[in-house]
């Protein structure tokens, strides 16, 4: 599973060929002990996360949803979605 970016304890992760669970665009966060599935659009679609680390994901989100959907593109066709800037 490629890691997309990395900041503030969150990895963010997409995984290859990955849209018939989900059945929508996401991506995977880990947070110290905690994970969750979440929308490309910010709906949360399994798991959680403290609600700072959530306003601060919903934001990365955000900001990046052009090289998101890109990225998601990418991968659902097998190949490397590359990386996202963290947030600094």
């Amino acid at each position: 599973m490629p890691e997309l970016s990395r900041f503030l304890d969150m990895t963010i992760r997409m995984f290859y060929k990955d849209d018939q669970k989900h059945h929508k665009p996401h991506i995977y966060v880990v947070y110290n002990d905690e994970d969750i599935v979440v929308s490309l659009d910010g709906e949360i679609l399994d798991g959680s996360l403290p609600r700072k680390q959530m306003r601060i994901l919903w934001a990365w989100l955000e900001i990046h949803e052009d090289e998101l959907y890109k990225a998601w593109n990418e991968a659902v066709k097998g190949h490397n979605p590359g990386k996202i800037e963290p947030l600094r």
